[in-house]
């Protein structure tokens, strides 16, 4: 009998640690990237700052480089998953803003429940793309703002919120201050972005990074993430849609 009763007690205690986990996820996730909604004259949500790393949104933007591998790789556009093409009309999009969640731990169903909790109407990015730590590593998370192509709620702050209203939010999980997304989450991310720069006529030059918002103090996307969005996959996503365009 009391062997029973111990072992009932040790399988229930990774169950209390994994609760408490995700409780201390949800808990974390909005502070990272996220900004509170305020009242604005278009009724669309803009957010105060509640940003931990609040340093300039240039920091660092050139300097310790760092070597990067497989940057040429080529990505396939050949599987394009229909979940990505909205059956709503399209808004004009103009830019697309890279986050990072400042978690290690996260997907779009905790960050939705985590904005709901705090008076949002939904998610506020348009994806996600999980790191293996709350779903698949490299796995890209479709939003309910996209499939309704509604404005943005991750990017205000800015003037007339056009980040918000014609910005594409997508959030990678995870805190890239020091190091980089995994290789997943990458070629995930270039397939993700070669696609909507395609279909929405976004040129390299307006895909961002969070900081580079008008407004927006911030350290978000991460100083080291920061710096491969500039040095690496920009150049390389001209590269890949000249490659696209020349077939």
């Amino acid at each position: 009998m009391n062997d029973s009763v111990s072992i009932n007690r040790t399988g229930l205690f990774p169950r209390i640690q994994l609760s408490l986990w995700i409780s201390f996820a949800l808990s974390v996730t909005v502070i990272g990237c996220q900004e509170k909604p305020k009242i604005v004259i278009s009724n669309l949500p803009t957010f105060s700052i509640l940003q931990k790393e609040n340093v300039s949104r240039h920091h660092s933007r050139y300097t310790h480089p760092i070597r990067y591998q497989n940057h040429h790789e080529h990505i396939s556009m050949g599987d394009i998953p229909p979940s990505w093409i909205p059956a709503s009309p399209p808004r004009p999009w103009r830019w697309i803003v890279i986050h990072h969640s400042a978690t290690e731990f996260g997907s779009a169903r905790l960050f939705d429940r985590a904005h709901r909790a705090r008076g949002w109407d939904e998610m506020g990015y348009h994806f996600v793309i999980d790191n293996g730590h709350g779903g698949r590593d490299g796995k890209v998370e479709v939003g309910s703002r996209w499939v309704k192509q509604k404005w943005g709620a991750h990017c205000g702050g800015t003037p007339n919120n056009e980040y918000n209203n014609y910005g594409i939010g997508i959030c990678l999980v995870g805190n890239f201050s020091k190091k980089l997304p995994s290789a997943r989450q990458l070629r995930s991310l270039k397939k993700l972005l070669i696609f909507l720069m395609q279909r929405y006529h976004i040129p390299p030059s307006n895909v961002i990074g969070h900081r580079d918002a008008p407004g927006a103090r911030t350290a978000c996307p991460g100083n080291a993430f920061y710096r491969y969005l500039n040095n690496v996959l920009r150049p390389e996503l001209s590269r890949q849609i000249l490659l696209v365009k020349n077939r």
